[in-house]
């Protein structure tokens, strides 16, 4: 069967020809933990090779797991706002902890373990800061720890 027949045969079932080796991309994807600041993390080509951004992009997803950690831990629903008032927040708040969520969730995606080790380390230590209790021992008294539900699996 020559080539031409090959792919319509290809075509026909639904399927796309097999990549030609000579149009494969020279870029690798990581389907395993690496260690190095050649990555690309959320964005195309970001952070690229120079360390500087990976630096920044380290500090990025940290900075969004440990906002996650303070919104599932905030109170920022006043107890005399209305019904409404306070579930448009509550909705809103929950949307964009989500969010967030899903973007540290495909930070590490990338598959690079300085990503891994600084998304966990944003969540401890936003829990540590405003989940653990520690610096805030009278909201056991009030019955009312957060604005939100915990996040679940």
């Amino acid at each position: 069967m020559d080539a031409a027949a090959e792919v319509h045969q290809h075509h026909m079932h639904g399927m796309a020809p097999p990549p030609d080796s000579s149009t494969a991309s020279p870029e690798m994807i990581h389907m395993s933990f690496f260690w190095g600041t050649n990555a690309e993390i959320l964005f195309h080509r970001w952070p690229g090779e120079r360390s500087g951004m990976y630096a920044l992009a380290l500090i990025f997803v940290f900075v969004l797991a440990f906002i996650v950690e303070w919104l599932t831990h905030c109170r920022l629903i006043k107890e005399d706002s209305s019904a409404a008032a306070a579930g448009l927040i509550r909705t809103l708040m929950h949307t964009v902890r989500v969010g967030l969520a899903y973007l540290v969730m495909l930070a590490v995606m990338s598959f690079n373990v300085g990503v891994l080790l600084v998304a966990i380390g944003g969540h401890c230590f936003g829990f540590f800061l405003f989940g653990s209790r520690f610096f805030k021992r009278s909201e056991a008294a009030s019955g009312k720890s957060s604005d939100l539900p915990p996040l679940s699996c």
